[in-house]
């Protein structure tokens, strides 16, 4: 598959998983009682807290990931020189994504505009959840921004101006779903739109109808230059220079990759990341090793012929990421700043029973709201919970959080080595080494200090 293709692939299936994560007044009943509660009193009780601070972190998560897309449009786009009409899915991807983000924006910020114990609250750092002070007034700030609005506006003049074009995209099966969400957000743009005129963000409209070319060029320059200087503002401030190179080195990597074997779980972490917000602690993210295909059809036989076509030559792990659950590169996976590897106490006729079982989950979407109880869509750990679950010895015990069924990664490490998986090896606790046995452990325990 060309690289274009399998981009805009990641990118649409990214938009739909985050799309679950963009709050709506309907979703959130519940919690909108709990506000008013909130405002009356005010102060949130502590239960109220968790369960207020979950959906704002997962909100910024399913955000993230929408900034990430269209980042990576922009990536792919740069340096094209074609007429709007070859590059028409990336618009309705790109728009799809600012459309979801404004919505879910626009919800929050007129739910604490009246509320200022709201809005305390949200700009309250809370370490467990990865938020530093001022989160919401710096998202209050982005997107109310004169610029970004009036270039959103711009973005849907161009959208109305092609709308019969672009979902005629639905006769394309990999275009359904994105079709879907845009069919649904039309009914929030005039809403939007109204509420664009208030306060600070008064200005006409542009024209885009002059030019099909010039328009789609200037449409998407400025729905990219949007994306990209709010996810300048939601890293976490401080702690690495932006586009710095991740700590784990291309030796430690084919290090790490010589010492696994299938069926390991890789536990990593991004230093800077805010895209698991609702993730705590050191240890956010899971992926699990599959190896080459050799080392896997060692394990578990010969893999069925469609899955033999997917797993290509440098594919070593099965991943759920923002753009579904798939089989990845170690390039990929292992761009990170640490990690460790875990191994299953399981013998080869049980292992190979857990991965077949793993893989076929390969395809379906990211679940941003992270809850275990179903399984249409997987978060990173729950891949690790399906494969693992009720094999020999193995048994996880997911846990509430906020309303929530789950395992974070940091809780699967503990509830893992209960179970007898073994810690294999820690890289990057100490920067620049990779560590066994005793000394892997004290690293852990280091990790979980700091």
């Amino acid at each position: 598959m060309p690289q274009t293709d399998i981009t805009l692939s990641r990118a649409l299936r990214s938009v739909e998983s985050a799309a679950l994560g963009i709050p709506s007044r309907a979703s959130l009943s519940e919690e909108l009682m709990i506000v008013n509660k909130a405002q009356e009193r005010g102060w949130f009780t502590p239960d109220e807290d968790e369960r207020v601070r979950l959906h704002y972190a997962q909100y910024l998560s399913a955000r993230m990931a929408l900034l990430a897309t269209l980042q990576q449009i922009e990536t792919m786009l740069k340096g094209m020189k074609r007429e709007w009409s070859e590059n028409l899915p990336y618009f309705a991807t790109a728009f799809a994504a600012a459309c979801l983000m404004v919505r879910g924006s626009s919800f929050i910020i007129d739910l604490a505009r009246t509320r200022p114990v709201v809005w305390k609250k949200l700009d309250e750092p809370e370490q467990r959840f990865g938020l530093p002070r001022y989160t919401f007034s710096s998202l209050h700030k982005a997107a109310t921004d004169r610029k970004r609005r009036h270039q959103f506006q711009d973005a849907v003049a161009f959208y109305r101006a092609h709308r019969a074009e672009i979902l005629a995209l639905a006769h394309q099966e990999i275009f359904v779903g994105l079709i879907k969400i845009l069919r649904e957000e039309e009914m929030h743009l005039s809403r939007a739109e109204q509420r664009i005129w208030r306060g600070r963000m008064w200005y006409r409209w542009f024209s885009f109808l002059s030019s099909h070319r010039a328009g789609y060029r200037r449409v998407m320059f400025h729905l990219f230059r949007w994306s990209g200087s709010a996810i300048a503002e939601l890293r976490q401030p401080g702690i690495k220079p932006s586009g710095s190179a991740k700590r784990i080195t291309s030796r430690q990597r084919a290090e790490l990759m010589q010492l696994a074997r299938p069926g390991d779980v890789f536990i990593t972490r991004h230093d800077d990341a805010m895209s698991n917000l609702f993730l705590p602690g050191f240890w956010p993210h899971a992926a699990l090793y599959t190896g080459s295909k050799e080392q896997l059809e060692a394990v578990m036989g010969t893999l069925p012929a469609s899955l033999r076509v997917r797993y290509r030559d440098t594919t070593r792990f099965l991943e759920a990421k923002k753009d579904g659950v798939r089989l990845r590169d170690g390039e990929e996976t292992l761009a990170v700043d640490a990690c460790l590897i875990l191994r299953p106490p399981l013998a080869e006729g049980s292992l190979g029973e857990s991965l077949a079982r793993a893989l076929t989950h390969e395809g379906k979407l990211y679940d941003f709201l992270f809850d275990f109880r179903t399984a249409d869509r997987l978060a990173c750990t729950e891949v690790i919970y399906r494969a693992y679950h009720g094999f020999a010895q193995v048994s996880f015990q997911l846990i509430q959080t906020s309303g929530r069924a789950c395992i974070p990664a940091e809780e699967m490490i503990d509830q893992a080595m209960a179970c007898g998986f073994t810690l294999v090896a820690i890289c990057n606790v100490e920067d620049g080494t990779i560590h066994f046995a005793e000394q892997a452990l004290a690293d852990l325990q280091r990790s979980r200090k700091g």
